[in-house]
């Protein structure tokens, strides 16, 4: 019995994950709840059985040029926006 990883899904779930971690921050430590749960809801794109799930469902399938164009979106508004960049956690920005 052989099973294969794809380089792309380890990529989306690893990204996936890190989009949520930003989410569940922003829901329990930072200031800004909403933008928390947007996190959380967009970052359900990244993880291959939610994908699956709305293939299966709906039969839409997200085309990759716009998951990586929201991957581009996600990293920019995560870094520049947010409890983290605003300095709510001085233990963590010094």
């Amino acid at each position: 019995m052989s099973s294969t990883i794809k380089f792309e899904s380890v990529v989306s779930t690893l990204f996936g994950m890190y989009i949520f971690a930003h989410g569940m921050l922003n829901v329990f430590r930072g200031n800004d709840f909403e933008f928390g749960i947007a996190l959380i809801i967009a970052a359900m794109v990244f993880l291959p059985p939610i994908d699956t799930l709305i293939r299966k469902w709906s039969g839409l399938n997200i085309h990759y040029i716009f998951k990586i164009l929201l991957a581009v979106l996600l990293t920019w508004v995560t870094l520049a926006v947010g409890a983290v960049n605003e300095g709510y956690y001085p233990e963590i920005t010094g």
